[in-house]
């Protein structure tokens, strides 16, 4: 026992002490004095030490997790918050491009914000799957939309070759991809790549695997213009999925890593090398043997570049008008993202023949009328050195808006009195070069006052050398010389020509402008349309755009009011003088020939076009019904009640009138011309279809079917088809004969011209085809003394309609009930034969139309009210 504690005493030694005191007195010697042997150290320390290690780490780690994992829930929460909702992507469908097809369905044109053809993931070939899989992303049918070890893997890559100058690797799925491209923007950011990685992932739950690879493959740019794996087909291989080789497969896959830098048509061999790199990773994944990955790579990476069809000629107003009726009727994003299915009435052999016509016709107007208006360019090339730098110098010339494709720009080397040598480059960059004989450019004169001189008496007073001029290369061209071209002493050898050596034409390009519509009036269908002569020099319109006077074309209108009126085509009407008061002044009317024929019937004034039986015609019908009728069909859209107006005196357009007359062949039908006829959405049906013709039987292919017209019924078909026959006599005895010339078949229409000669119309029409020709100015201005529509138009109608009508069968104009073809004296010209209405007698003439002679009326006086710019200008049509 111890005593109590004493002042200086020490405390009683801790257990390790009292141990090594219970050691001594046992006979273990402390320190030195012992049996020689140090005590050892007890292992409960180091194990202490230890724990006391681990725990501070575990709590460290616990510390960190628990940190980590509260941050990462409020990153989670802070990037989540404004993420897109992934739903949508179930019905997504990615924009497609519409396309529009003519009558025979060859393709006009694709409308598109991005150039992409939609393919469902089950209709692509497994091949082209598997090389977007194996080139983007191996274990997409294994992940869940991020994928750890590709993430591990890349950065591992990016540690090693840091500070290198390479770029990253990138570890996103086609999960992420489908994320960044649909939706999020493209921006590079940590904080973007967190947002796709939780998209990616919600995507996954939300979606199938096939669905997300439908949407990758068919929203992916790849360069080109092309969105989609369809789409690059076509463009870099002209050809669909189905058709690919291996190898054009496994190109395709390596364009999304950088479209533009491995364009095969710039960077051929990246484009193999990366090619190669797909092969291998899909030799890797076992999707192919390595005798295929062999073959493969030994195919060169040659593509061949999608080439649209070419163009239907001078079907580009046509598709322009079809584009903004789609923009109208469906919007914008739907026009050029809705993959719409457009089949139009365009006829491409009708537009070819109703171009061809309609151009030739303004050339020969401009040759016969319009003078030599010079050379497009003059280059002042060194005597000695001409040889030598005309082809590079004549390189560097611009063509001039609307010359056409099949002209060339030619430089003028030589000239003498009668002929000029002319030389050009071919689409080959090999010289050619022809001769201008003098008699061939007897049109190019000088204009003088407005008016075209003397032909010119020698070469020179067209071209002299180093002039451009446009040319039509001869048919036949003389090759270039064999062997290479070497130069002797700087100077590039002449090219040798034969002494008979074709000749070419020297061209330039109109000013007069034209348009043309032809359409089928039994259903309305435009088969072709001509809205000037060169859509890349002008885009306006001026079928449907242009509004212009249709002068005595628009005279029909007047007749058919009178005729529903009971007059009958033998009624009289006095041709005399007419003096009208006006608020603008005296109205002095007259005939184009200047001349009067007293009493006139209505069948010979609608076929000489007299201009003062129209207005009695008008004045005793009156002019409300006639605006009626004009209004009904389509012609206007209104009208003014005045007496110029009966002569043409109105606006409308090439389009319009078509329409019209149209109505006319279809015996006072509604025509209403279409160009589309059916538009299709993305998945076949039907969203549009052009009205008037409703077939209730055309599924049932057991019997034939059954048509039926819903169009209105405007005009009394007796007294439509009254007119219908008078207006063949325009054609077989009036101003409109040089329409009719040769094609030897039942043909109704009218010319028309207005004022100053500003406009030339033809409007004419067979049973089964309708056209409308206009020929002018764009700024109003005279044609010409003489250059009536029968002069300018008409011929141009001919030349189309003689080609159009090839091989169709002669109609006769069907007969409505109620009429009954008798003849009857005209008195100009002998007998005619005419329709006429039971209560009429062929021949037989009231004593209508005589008022309105040589005094101012004062009913005439206010139909006149409202006319414009003086006593004789803008007031209707002359013939």
């Amino acid at each position: 026992m111890t005593g109590p504690l004493r002042a200086g005493e020490k405390l009683a030694p801790s257990g390790r002490v009292k141990s090594e005191r219970a050691q001594s007195e046992a006979g273990g010697p402390r320190g030195s004095g012992g049996s020689g042997k140090p005590p050892k150290r007890r292992a409960g320390v180091l194990v202490r030490t230890a724990r006391g290690i681990i725990g501070a780490v575990l709590g460290v780690v616990l510390l960190v997790g628990v940190i980590g994992s509260a941050g990462a829930y409020m990153a989670y929460k802070h990037f989540s918050a404004d993420l897109p909702d992934v739903d949508g992507l179930r019905n997504y469908r990615p924009p497609v491009m519409s396309r529009i097809y003519a009558g025979d369905s060859r393709l006009l044109a694709e409308l598109a914000s991005e150039r992409r053809i939609f393919v469902p993931v089950a209709a692509m070939p497994e091949i082209v799957k598997q090389a977007f899989i194996s080139a983007e992303d191996r274990n997409f049918y294994t992940h869940s939309g991020i994928d750890p070890m590709a993430i591990l893997r890349a950065a591992m890559f990016d540690l090693a070759h840091a500070g290198q100058g390479r770029r990253p690797l990138g570890a996103s799925t086609i999960t992420q991809q489908v994320a960044k491209n649909m939706l999020l923007d493209g921006q590079m950011s940590m904080s973007r790549k967190v947002k796709e990685a939780i998209l990616a992932i919600r995507i996954e739950q939300t979606l199938s695997k096939d669905r997300i690879l439908e949407l990758y493959l068919n929203e992916i740019y790849l360069g080109q213009g092309a969105y989609g794996v369809a789409a690059a087909a076509q463009t870099y291989f002209n050809k669909p999925l189905d058709k690919l080789t291996l190898a054009e497969a496994a190109f395709l896959a390596a364009l999304p890593k950088a479209p533009n830098n491995l364009n095969p048509f710039k960077y051929p061999e990246a484009a193999r090398v990366r090619r190669d790199y797909v092969l291998d990773r899909l030799a890797e994944d076992h999707v192919i043997t390595p005798a295929q990955q062999a073959e493969a790579k030994a195919a060169p990476v040659v593509p061949s570049e999608f080439r649209r069809p070419p163009p239907i000629p001078g079907a580009d107003w046509f598709t322009e008008d079809v584009r903004r009726q789609l923009l109208v009727r469906f919007g914008q994003d739907a026009t050029t993202q809705g993959g719409l299915m457009v089949r139009t009435s365009l006829d491409p052999a009708l537009q070819v023949a109703a171009e061809r016509s309609l151009r030739d016709g303004l050339m020969n107007y401009d040759h016969a009328l319009g003078g030599w208006r010079g050379a497009v360019a003059h280059l002042d090339l060194p005597a000695d050195g001409f040889e030598t730098q005309w082809p590079a110098a004549l390189n560097q010339q611009p063509r001039p808006p609307g010359m056409l494709a099949e002209w060339q720009l030619a430089i003028v080397a030589t000239v003498s009195d009668s002929t000029a040598k002319v030389e050009w480059l071919n689409h080959l960059g090999e010289r050619r070069a022809a001769m201008l004989g003098l008699p061939d450019v007897a049109w190019a004169r000088t204009v003088r006052d407005g008016k075209p001189g003397p032909a010119p008496r020698r070469m020179a007073d067209v071209v002299r050398v180093g002039d451009v001029v446009m040319i039509k290369p001869p048919a036949v061209q003389p090759g270039p010389p064999r062997g290479p071209v070497v130069p002797v002493r700087g100077r590039l050898p002449a090219v040798a020509m034969p002494a008979a050596m074709n000749r070419a034409t020297l061209c330039q390009v109109p000013l007069v402008q034209g348009a043309m519509v032809s359409l089928d009036p039994q259903s309305g269908r435009v088969l072709a349309m001509v809205g000037g002569w060169s859509y890349e020099q002008s885009q306006f319109n001026r079928a449907t755009q242009a509004n212009r006077q249709p002068g005595s074309s628009f005279k029909p209108i007047v007749y058919l009011t009178a005729l529903e009126k009971g007059v009958s085509p033998s009624q009289r009407f006095l041709d005399a003088p007419i003096v009208v008061d006006t608020p603008d002044g005296r109205w002095r009317p007259g005939n184009y020939e200047g001349t009067f024929g007293g009493p006139t019937s209505l069948r010979v004034a609608l076929e000489e076009s007299l201009n003062l039986v129209t207005l009695r015609v008008a004045q005793q019908v009156g002019m409300k019904a006639i605006a009626d009728n004009a209004i009904a069909f389509h012609e206007v859209d209104s009208m003014p009640l005045v007496l110029p107006a009966a002569l043409g005196a109105v606006e409308t357009t090439v389009m319009r009138e078509a329409g019209a007359y149209a109505s006319l062949a279809m015996g006072g039908r509604e025509v209403i011309p279409s160009l589309i006829d059916s538009v299709q959405d993305p998945d076949g049906h039907v969203v549009l279809r052009s009205p008037g013709l409703d077939c209730t039987g055309c599924g049932d292919a057991a019997k034939p079917p059954d048509v039926v017209d819903t169009r209105a019924q405007i005009a009394d078909p007796a007294s439509v088809f009254q007119l219908v026959t008078m207006m063949q006599g325009v054609v077989q005895r009036g101003t409109g004969k040089p329409a009719g010339k040769g094609l030897n078949r039942p043909i109704a229409g009218k010319t028309g011209t207005t004022q100053d000669f500003a406009d030339a119309w033809f409007a004419g029409f067979t049973p089964d085809l309708v056209t409308v020709v206009w020929v002018g100015f764009d700024t109003p201005a005279s044609l010409g003394d003489n250059q009536t529509g029968g002069a300018v138009a008409a011929p141009i109608w001919n030349s189309y309609m003689t080609t159009a009508l090839a091989g169709h069968p002669v109609l006769s104009f069907p007969m409505p009930p109620g009429v009954t073809m008798a003849p009857w004296d005209s008195g100009r010209g002998g007998s005619v034969v005419d329709a006429f209405k039971p209560d009429q007698v062929p021949g037989a003439s009231a004593p209508l139309g005589m008022g309105l002679a040589s005094a101012p009326s004062s009913d005439a006086a206010q139909q006149t009210s409202g006319v414009h710019g003086g006593v004789d200008s803008g007031l209707g049509g002359l013939y």
